[in-house]
This record gives C-alpha cells, sequence and structure tokens, in this order.
C-alpha cells in the first residue's frame, strides 16, 4: 500500500477510505468484523464513520459495532486511522446537535464511549452549523485536543468560504485548523471543483470524496441491468436523467478493459487537493471489488475523455466570469 499524507498534515493514510455507514443497517457485525480485519490485512488504515450512522437499528450503532471490533484486540485501534463525525441530533433535546460547545463536547465523549477507545483521530464536523460562530467551534475542538481525546479536525459538506473562515479563524487563535473536508465528489457531481477544491489546495486541506461511484451509477449500472440486477425506483430515474452519458462512460470503460468503478475510483485519485476517496461496503465483495482501483493509472488522454464526456468545472471565477 502506497501511503499519502492528509492534506498538509504528517497523518500517513491509505488511498481508499473505509466508509462504515452500512456497519449495522446492512451488514451485519460479524460481516463487519470480517470487512474492518481484511481491510486492515490488505493496509487499508482509514476508517471513516458518524454519531449518526445507524439507520433502523439506532443511531450510533455503526460507531458501537466498530468499538466492539476495536475491543478484540490484536493492534486494532492501534493500525486504525479513525475518523468520526458530529453534528446530527442524537435525540430530540436542543443540544444534542449542531456545533456548540457544548454539543461538541458531550458528542466528543460518547462517541468514545461507543468506540471503546480513548482518542478520536480525525473528529469532523458533519455540516456546517450557521448559528455557531468559529470562535467558538475552536475553542471546544482545542480543548478536546488539549485533553487528548482528538488529534486533528476535519470538516465535512462545507463550502469554499465556510473553508476560508474556518481556517482564518484558526489562524488567529494559532490553532491547526482543519486538516480534511469530505465533499460530495465524483464523475457526475463537480461542483466542489469551483471552490472548494481550490480552497483545500490553498489552505493544504485533504479532500475526501464520498459518494464516488454516484450511488452506483458509475459502478457499471447499464451493464448489471443487462444482466438482470434490479434496481431501486430512485436509480432508474437518475439514470434517465444521465443515460447518454453513462452510456459513453461504458463504453469509454470498455475501451480501456477497465471496471467502470475502477475508472471512477482512479479518476478521483488523479484530481488536485484529493486524498482518499470513501468506499462504503455492504459486503466483503464489494471492498475488495474497490482495491484494483489502486492499480489504474489514467493518463492524460483518458483524463481528457473524461471530462469530454463528465464536464466539470475551471475554478472561480474563471468559470463564470473572464
Amino acid at each position: 500500500m502506497d501511503y499519502v499524507n492528509l492534506g498538509r498534515s504528517g497523518l500517513k493514510v491509505s488511498p481508499l477510505c473505509l466508509g462504515t455507514m452500512n456497519f449495522g443497517p446492512f451488514t451485519s457485525e460479524e460481516d463487519s468484523f470480517a470487512i474492518m480485519d481484511r481491510a486492515l490485512e490488505l493496509g487499508v488504515n482509514f476508517f471513516d464513520s458518524a454519531n449518526v450512522y445507524g439507520r433502523q437499528v439506532g443511531r450510533g450503532a455503526t460507531e458501537t459495532i466498530v468499538g466492539n471490533w476495536f475491543a478484540q484486540g490484536g493492534e486494532r485501534r492501534e493500525k486504525t486511522v479513525l475518523a468520526t463525525k458530529l453534528y446530527g441530533g442524537m435525540t430530540d433535546w436542543p443540544n444534542d446537535s449542531l456545533l456548540s460547545a457544548l454539543n461538541i463536547r458531550k458528542a466528543c465523549d460518547a462517541s468514545l464511549k461507543r468506540l471503546r477507545t480513548d482518542y478520536i483521530d480525525i473528529y469532523q464536523a458533519h455540516h456546517i452549523d450557521r448559528s455557531t460562530p468559529f470562535d467558538e467551534f475552536w475553542e471546544a475542538m482545542d480543548t478536546l485536543r488539549q485533553q487528548g481525546k482528538i488529534i486533528y479536525v476535519g470538516s465535512s459538506n462545507f463550502a469554499g468560504w465556510h473553508l476560508a473562515k474556518a481556517q482564518e479563524s484558526a489562524r488567529r487563535r494559532n490553532s491547526t485548523g482543519l486538516v480534511s473536508e469530505q465533499s460530495h465528489y465524483n464523475l457526475l457531481t463537480r461542483a466542489v471543483e469551483l471552490e472548494v477544491l481550490p480552497a483545500a489546495l490553498d489552505y493544504g486541506i485533504g479532500v475526501i470524496p464520498w459518494s464516488p461511484l454516484a450511488g452506483g451509477l458509475l459502478g457499471g449500472v447499464l451493464r448489471k441491468l443487462d444482466k438482470g440486477r434490479s434496481a431501486s425506483e430512485m436509480m432508474l430515474n437518475e439514470l434517465d436523467k444521465h443515460r447518454d452519458k453513462i452510456e459513453a462512460y461504458e463504453k469509454f470503460c470498455d475501451e480501456l478493459g477497465q471496471d467502470p468503478a475502477h475508472v471512477a475510483l482512479a479518476w478521483l485519485l488523479a484530481q488536485p487537493a484529493v486524498t482518499a476517496p470513501i468506499i462504503g461496503p455492504r459486503t466483503m465483495e464489494q471492498f475488495e471489488g474497490s482495491l484494483p482501483a489502486l492499480e489504474i493509472k489514467l493518463d492524460d488522454a483518458a483524463l481528457a475523455r473524461l471530462n469530454e464526456i463528465f464536464p466539470g468545472h475551471k475554478s472561480a471565477p474563471e468559470d463564470y466570469a473572464w
């Protein structure tokens, strides 16, 4: 495994991040354990979770599964770079959500308990909280760092100007600031190229793309439908919107002799500021099926063809002004 630095930090992570969102709702604890064990065996050391993950089996269930896995020992915790998130409400009580100093403290302690660890490597804001000033946010995060409960701070779903505001606020406090940003980014969804990626590059923030396969649209959906695989109504509706692009994409992947899912991941890994796309497997087959993407190096001609099929953005303001 060729490890990479997370943004400007000295932290070394695998170029694919194991997303755990399906652990609990769709993947049993036993199968989740097997996937995480296999990940470490293959060198994937970067795991991502969130306090709200668990869906129908209950918020917090996913972190609990990860914590139970850590509790087996065998240096599982020591070998894992653990990222988790806070923001969403764990209850209906008014201070059990968002990014107030109170909720940051409570949410961190609750995640540590579920995860059965005494520290979180990367503690991430799951969304921007427009009601909490960054001075309050950084005071709370810096306190957690001083207590040894977290090491790095990251964000998710921030706009470019949010990243700038967060970093300048941290700079005034002589704080490290954000080292990562999780963004919705794939060949079909490229709005972050306007301002988020340029801001991330300028501030040395590592971008961790979520939904790299656009909910399955970039994973060979037409091939699977031709083989009789079923698809949800939502998937079929999205396919109808983008059918021409998906047809051209899968045809090009055939010309490359590569699986569409692997090409989608390899394309992300070739983008500036991207550290590690998040893969969120439900099964061992899905997990292991993502790893060949690390062996694909797309040349300039292939990258240009993908940009023809899925037009992207120049940086702002060049995208909409001279």
